[in-house]
């Protein structure tokens, strides 16, 4: 398994991300090409090799040709993406980082992500980062990605919206829950851009376990000169060998409510779903007065505990919320495309110290070949599950 770690000295910004991806050996050429492909205003990508306090390293300059004065929202940069010829897991990928800074971005500003006007990200160069840094981390093969401690630096920082503290305020949005360390550069080291690829990475692509054989190493390289300290932030990619015991830490929610109805908790449980939780479950129980009630657990990555609770408190009845931190143990698993009579179906494969010790097709692909097929949902997984026997048995 390959794992990507980011430690940084100067800061981490979008194009310090591209630039460390860069230097690990990226073609940005070919990069450049597939962010190309969204059909956004002109643009070139120049990359420099440089020296920083002695550490060689790469610079990335985003040379926008024609500047434009238009602001992109949520909804705008989803259907370029969307409309785009890029692997769907690019897409997906870069989709999450710009949902994640949209909703950073709401909260700072009081609106719902789908109404934020991203300015400073919505631009070209800006969404050349996000996309680019997700061309690279899919180009590289990465399964795993974490990251160090970032270095906050303090001061004041001019934005559209007028002056704020640095760090600004979706960067601390976007990092509750990550480990920060305050550094005396009076200027902004950590900016939205890079903290939500590196959460949004960290969390879509868990690293799992600590050990690991350095395969390569890199450093991007920012544009400002700080007083104490080299601006890079390294980039190291690791190979797990999947040898270790698969695991990590996830929080569990839990709360019981006997005023409500199905309708609204099923409502709930779909909202806690799409924004991340990682199971929701209902468990019938008697609460007092002999009355029948639901308790309600929601397992999610510490991480995304407040946001879990903010949407526990504004869309249910309850008045309180269990919590605690637990390590779980996981399956190393990928993913298999097999081709049956009815279409072709991902099949989930989760193995042990090495060892394949389940399988599993996809739910929505086996329903949407039964649909297109006209026959039961039944025959197509078991065509699926023979169709990868017999690939297992050929790769064997």
């Amino acid at each position: 398994m390959k794992v990507l770690r980011f430690d940084s000295v100067g800061g981490a910004s979008g194009d310090m991300v591209l630039a460390s991806l860069a230097a690990l050996g990226i073609d940005m050429s070919q990069v450049g090409a597939m962010v190309a492909g969204l059909g956004i205003e002109p643009f070139r990508i120049e990359v420099e090799k440089c020296s920083e306090h002695g550490l060689a390293g790469m610079r990335v300059r985003i040379v926008v040709e024609k500047a434009s004065a238009r602001e992109r929202n949520l909804s705008d940069i989803l259907t370029v993406l969307e409309a785009s010829s890029l692997p769907e897991r690019t897409r997906d990928v870069a989709g999450r980082v710009f949902r994640r800074l949209a909703e950073a971005e709401g909260r700072v500003h009081g609106k719902p992500p789908e109404k934020v006007h991203f300015h400073e990200v919505g631009a070209v160069d800006s969404i050349v980062d996000i996309v680019g840094s997700c061309c690279g981390l899919v180009m590289l093969g990465v399964e795993g990605v974490r990251f160090g401690p970032l270095p906050i630096g303090h001061g004041m920082i001019e934005s559209e919206h007028g002056v704020y503290p640095s760090p600004a305020p979706a960067t601390v949005e976007l990092l509750k829950g990550h480990s920060v360390i305050q550094v005396g550069e009076p200027v902004e080291t950590v900016t939205p851009t890079g903290a939500a690829l590196l959460v949004t990475w960290s969390e879509v692509l868990p690293a799992i376990g600590d050990r690991g054989r350095i395969l390569s190493a890199g450093y991007g390289v920012g544009h400002r000169a700080m007083k104490s300290r080299p601006n890079v932030l390294r980039a190291v990619l690791l190979d797990t060998g999947g040898e270790e015991i698969a695991g990590d830490e996830c929080v569990v929610l839990e709360f019981n409510v006997d005023d409500t109805t199905p309708e609204i908790i099923g409502a709930l449980q779909g909202k806690l779903m799409s924004s991340g939780a990682l199971d929701v479950y209902f468990t019938p129980v008697q609460m007092k007065k002999q009355r029948p009630g639901t308790l309600v657990t929601v397992i999610a990555r510490p991480a995304d505990s407040e946001l879990m609770l903010d949407i526990i408190f504004s869309e249910s009845t309850t008045f309180g919320v269990r919590q605690q931190v637990c390590h779980r143990a996981v399956l190393d698993r990928r993913h298999e495309t097999v081709q049956t009579v009815y279409g072709q179906v991902r099949i989930k494969v989760g193995s042990w110290r090495g060892r394949v010790v389940t399988r599993s097709p996809e739910y929505d692909d086996c329903a949407t070949c039964a649909q297109n097929a006209g026959v039961p949902l039944k025959d197509v997984y078991e065509a699926a599950m023979r169709a990868f026997g017999s690939l297992s048995q050929l790769s064997s």
